[in-house]
């Protein structure tokens, strides 16, 4: 017996239009197939076929909307693209393989020999390599500044400058961008701002409501928030968009069908989980400032941090990272995170799972010395991703570590 589509009762996108964050996070983004599918389908072909030569001719041609080849056009994909589009207040998202695919893209759809970008120091280690390695490598040239120094940005300025860049929170220091301020000095130098949002996600910000053009994601962090797979996405208008999906078209850092689906899964529950992971990181934080192994925590929502009431004001929550610095260097440090017993060492963020990585020898390892210290990546530092577990077993495991790092 034969299924009629209309009997899926789809929702119709002008219920969503005025949908709340939670509801977008779980209905947006689905069309259901004719086999009426509550959970989204996975579709896991690299090809589709067509009823006839001159309908294929009319799919690759653009001239009929329609899927041609996984890489560039998958529905599995398109849904979690248009979750994302709707969760951050954009017009379009075009999926990656992982986040650093995500920023690539964008800068070599944006970008051409001669450009220049100002970006904030407190950046993915990577992400710097990316800039000043292999992105000069075709001629297009970074200022690093500081990230809350708006006059800095200023300054850094010239004639070709195309792009800001940066991230809020900082990675791993935690420090906080005035998003409205650096979009109005972009834009007053015809600059685009691309801000990546992957340590509050649109859960907790949403940059493009405070004038940022575009943002990036590693989706493998919260968006999924269980550690399972790598991912990556852009958002913002259509017209930055149809430049970042040609590039994603034919060079093919495209996501896949099965990880799409995993992100649409995380997605469902990333407001509950952003709440819980504030919730507890900000009690962390309070209790490692009592610490006396500890020199200094490193937190936007803790009320004597240089950034809180900005954090405030453009976010709705701190974030799940805590940083802070251990009295003594690279022995107390590595020292500590060795005697934990429940927290994962690791170099991933944003899981379930609470999270410890020493940033100078791993995350930040690459960078030069002289890097690390501008960007004030010092041996002494530790980054936390809190995860969900109790927060008397993590503050116990984390004694563990504490009590032993000054023996």
């Amino acid at each position: 017996m034969s299924t009629r589509y209309e009997d899926a009762r789809p929702i119709p996108q002008s219920q969503l239009d005025d949908a709340r964050l939670e509801t977008l996070a779980i209905r947006a983004g689905h069309t259901r197939t004719a086999e009426l599918e509550h959970s989204e389908a996975i579709f896991p072909t690299s090809s589709f076929v067509y009823s006839s030569a001159a309908q294929a001719a009319a799919r690759f041609s653009g001239e009929e909307p329609g899927n041609i080849y996984s890489r560039f056009t998958n529905p599995t994909v398109r849904y979690f693209e248009e979750r994302m589009a709707a969760m951050e207040g954009g017009e379009r998202a075009v999926a990656t393989a992982s986040g650093m695919a995500a920023v690539l893209s964008t800068l070599m759809a944006l970008l051409q020999q001669g450009d220049h970008i100002v970006c904030s120091r407190g950046v993915f280690g990577t992400t710097t390599v990316l800039l000043e390695k292999y992105m000069a490598r075709f001629g297009v040239e970074t200022t690093f500044v500081d990230l809350v120094d708006v006059a800095a940005w200023k300054a850094a300025v010239r004639p070709q400058t195309k792009l800001f860049f940066l991230e809020t929170p900082a990675n791993p220091l935690g420090e906080i961008a005035d998003i409205r301020a650096l979009a109005d000095l972009a834009h007053d130098v015809d600059a685009l701002l691309v801000v990546d949002n992957c340590f509050c996600t649109p859960a907790l910000q949403r940059p493009l409501a405070l004038g940022a053009d575009l943002i990036v994601h590693s989706a493998t962090k919260y968006l999924d928030g269980q550690g399972r797979c790598i991912g990556g996405v852009v958002v913002g208008p259509d017209r930055l968009m149809q430049e970042v999906y040609g590039f994603m078209r034919s060079a093919g850092p495209s996501m896949s069908p099965f990880n799409a689906w995993v992100f649409l899964k995380g997605l469902e529950t990333l407001p509950l989980r952003m709440r819980a992971h504030c919730e507890a990181a900000l009690h962390i934080a309070e209790w490692l400032r009592q610490r006396p192994e500890v020199e200094t925590v490193l937190y936007a929502g803790l009320s004597d941090h240089p950034q809180h009431e900005l954090a405030k004001s453009q976010q709705s929550g701190f974030g799940g990272i805590v940083s802070f610095r251990v009295k003594g260097g690279r022995e107390e440090a590595w020292r500590l995170i060795d005697a934990t017993r429940i927290i994962s060492i690791t170099g991933n963020l944003g899981d379930t799972r609470t999270t410890v990585t020493h940033p100078a020898t791993t995350t930040h390892g690459r960078l030069s010395e002289e890097n690390k210290q501008r960007n004030g990546i010092s041996e002494n530092l530790i980054r936390l991703s809190i995860g969900l577990e109790h927060l008397d077993d993590l503050k116990a495991d984390l004694g563990r570590g504490l009590d032993s790092c000054q023996r």
